[in-house]
């Protein structure tokens, strides 16, 4: 009997895998209370301390491709041990990182280990669970990939409450270790190994290609979208992805599988996957940035709110996961994202005086919504393609998101300064008011102009995702049939 078919080593092996891809995602957002305080630490500028958030991603985008070609080189044990030890050890060095320069280094580590994670547990679980199981393994995937990031800003904020930024990877490096050695145990051999050769054409092209195009659309946001250097960076990024896709169609064994996107039910899946992302992105990012720098909201504050939202998605990920193995994709996608686009719009008439509440439960009901339609989407996609395709369609998967999570965060920051910067004020309002009264007012009236825009266009992909939904398969087709769809679909894809 094989270790795919020995039941009793699953749940350890896919906990341990599942706890560890927790923490790297975890890691994504980790810093994001803390930068003021590292910023006053060290003595740098606002620009230079974000480098500790953008550092991160890029390498966590720049490693998610390559995954696929290390899941097909390396075992599943090697991957995962190595990962997990790369990531300790990045977390170690940033606990006691007393430079800026050290500290960047031990985030870019992290990342490294991070980066290849997600795309293997993904991997795993379509490699040790049939078709008809897959539903609630990836709801608890669903659960690490929306409350880690979710969790972030709440737990930093409630320990920079008391203690200093380094206690945020002092509580996460014993969990690591602990993990690491877990992990020496629980994880076993599943993944079948086909020993491409290296390509150093194509790392090259995927890393300055998706890295480009991460970085441009990051700073986008923030330094808009005719500076030369995003300008340079997303165009630059773009071309070399396309010299990238290019070189894989023609290589014999590509790093990474493009042909996967001849699957039309794996295609669909995914395009509404990134539309969701970028409108759940936008969410996470808009509100906290409307509670503290509009309202004046503490960073903790605006975590608890998020923080109902972050929970009712972790409760529902496993059921819809369960949900999804007995009645598919769409019904759930449909219902989800009609929620996700009613409570987007609900976001569009921000004011001085919405309630802390309204904000909290319209937000925790979206949540419920994206649970809906998020992980079970994509499930449905990655069940089409054959098991020999099943790294290279988590690491598709898992790019695609982290690409689409910049676009969309870069877009709506966009709506919302040029919405802000465009907005005449009622100067009938401000009869009364001191100067410095009715300039705070123009600048908080403004302000909400552009968020309340930002969720409009929010709101508009949300209901685009819905109407896409629509084209997912029925699960009144049996999965049985779709394998043979799949296995004809492979062999003319392999004999063209």
């Amino acid at each position: 009997m094989t270790e795919t078919q020995q039941e009793f080593k699953k749940g350890p092996m896919i906990a341990v895998m599942l706890i560890g891809a927790f923490f790297a995602l975890l890691n994504e957002t980790l810093l994001a209370t803390a930068l003021p305080k590292i910023m006053n630490d060290f003595g740098i500028t606002e620009n230079k301390v974000q480098w500790l958030t953008t550092a991160f991603l890029l390498t966590n985008g720049v490693m998610i491709p390559i995954s696929a070609f290390l899941i097909e080189r390396f075992s599943t044990r090697k991957i995962f041990l190595t990962a997990i030890s790369i990531f300790t050890l990045g977390t170690l060095v940033a606990s006691i990182s007393h430079t800026f320069p050290l500290l960047l280094t031990a985030r870019v580590i992290q990342a490294v280990g991070s980066g290849v994670m997600l795309p293997l547990m993904m991997t795993v679980v379509l490699t040790i669970f049939p078709v008809d199981k897959r539903g609630g393994a990836m709801g608890f995937a669903g659960l690490v990939i929306a409350f880690a990031p979710a969790i972030g800003p709440t737990l930093s904020g409630w320990l920079l409450e008391y203690f200093s930024w380094r206690s945020l990877f002092y509580v996460v490096l014993p969990i690591a270790i602990l993990n690491l050695v877990f992990a020496y145990f629980a994880v076993k051999n599943v993944t079948k190994l086909t020993y491409p050769k290296i390509d150093v054409l194509s790392i090259l092209l995927s890393s300055f290609g998706f890295g480009g195009l991460l970085f441009g659309f990051s700073s986008a946001g923030e330094d808009g979208w005719t500076d030369k250097t995003v300008l340079t960076t997303i165009l630059g990024g773009a071309v070399i992805i396309a010299l990238f896709i290019w070189r894989q169609l023609k290589l014999k064994t590509p790093m990474l599988e493009f042909k996967v996107f001849k699957f039309s039910r794996f295609t669909i899946a995914l395009i509404v996957t990134m539309v969701v992302i970028m409108s759940m992105i936008g969410a996470e990012t808009m509100l906290p940035l409307y509670m503290q720098n509009t309202r004046g909201f503490s960073p903790l504050e605006s975590g608890l709110m998020l923080l109902p939202g972050a929970i009712v998605m972790g409760i529902m990920s496993p059921i819809v996961g369960s949900l999804f193995d007995k009645i598919g994709a769409k019904k759930l996608a449909v219902t989800g994202l009609t929620i996700v686009g009613i409570t987007t719009f609900m976001f569009t008439n921000l004011s001085m005086d919405t309630s802390f509440v309204f904000l909290s439960v319209i937000y925790a009901i979206r949540m419920f919504g994206l649970s809906m339609a998020m992980m079970p989407v994509m499930t449905s996609g990655l069940n089409q393609l054959p098991q020999e395709w099943n790294a290279h369609g988590s690491a598709m998967a898992n790019t695609m998101q982290q690409v689409s999570g910049s676009i969309g965060t870069a877009i709506l920051m966009t709506v919302m300064t040029t919405a802000a910067k465009n907005y005449e004020p009622n100067m009938q309002g401000l009869q009364g008011l001191t100067q410095a009264e009715a300039q705070q007012q123009v600048m908080n009236q403004a302000s909400l102009s552009g968020y309340n825009q930002a969720f409009i266009l929010a709101s508009v992909l949300s209901f685009g995702g819905m109407l896409l939904s629509f084209f997912l398969e029925k699960k009144g087709r049996k999965e049985k049939t779709d394998q043979q769809v799949t296995t004809s679909t492979t062999q003319t894809v392999n004999e063209g």
